[in-house]
């Protein structure tokens, strides 16, 4: 049954390099986009050089853009909670810096009011305390073309095997296993 419709919702999500997010939440029923880019930061039209710097206050981060009727934001939240650790602060694996932490972007009060629910809710995983910040949205900004679909143009590129594939593998099983 397709319960599809024409309407869509953005999300923006940071859980460490963008790469990475992108190529899980792709797999989703319901995703209609990920737009790998840069938010949170205070410098406008940053260049990733300028974010890998640090300098600029920009967080990697993913642009969802996704069907409500098909992909609730909250299970967009709870995939977010499991394709990243939430508990380390400005890091993810090697990737280290203010641009790899953990974000969630909310655009409308009920994007705030899910995102500090779903952390609640997340905590009980988790041993050591969620740092996952939660703020408004201001302006997302693309990143370069080369990093869209990253995963998917460059999946023999080492980090791509090394990092992003055993992420992918895990999330492919869990939607086989997912009942239809």
């Amino acid at each position: 049954m397709n319960n599809s419709t024409n309407h869509t919702e953005l999300a923006t999500l940071g859980g460490g390099c963008f790469w990475c997010m992108e190529a899980v939440f792709k797999m989703l029923p319901g995703v209609k986009s990920v737009t790998s880019g840069y938010a949170g930061g205070t410098k406008e039209n940053p260049t990733y050089k300028e974010v890998c710097n640090g300098d600029t206050g920009h967080a990697e981060v993913i642009q969802i853009e996704f069907d409500p009727a098909v992909i609730s934001y909250e299970k967009l939240l709870a995939t977010f909670w499991e394709a990243h650790d939430p508990t380390t602060l400005d890091r993810q694996g090697n990737d280290t810096g203010t641009q790899y932490r953990s974000v969630i972007l909310y655009r409308n009060e009920a994007q705030k009011t899910a995102a500090e629910k779903a952390k609640a809710e997340a905590q009980k995983h988790f041993r050591e305390p969620i740092v996952t910040e939660i703020a408004p949205l201001g302006k997302f900004y693309p990143a370069e073309d080369y990093h869209q679909d990253y995963y998917r143009q460059n999946s023999n590129q080492p980090y791509c095997r090394i990092v992003i594939r055993p992420k992918v593998e895990k999330f492919e099983k869990k939607l086989k296993a997912a009942p239809h």
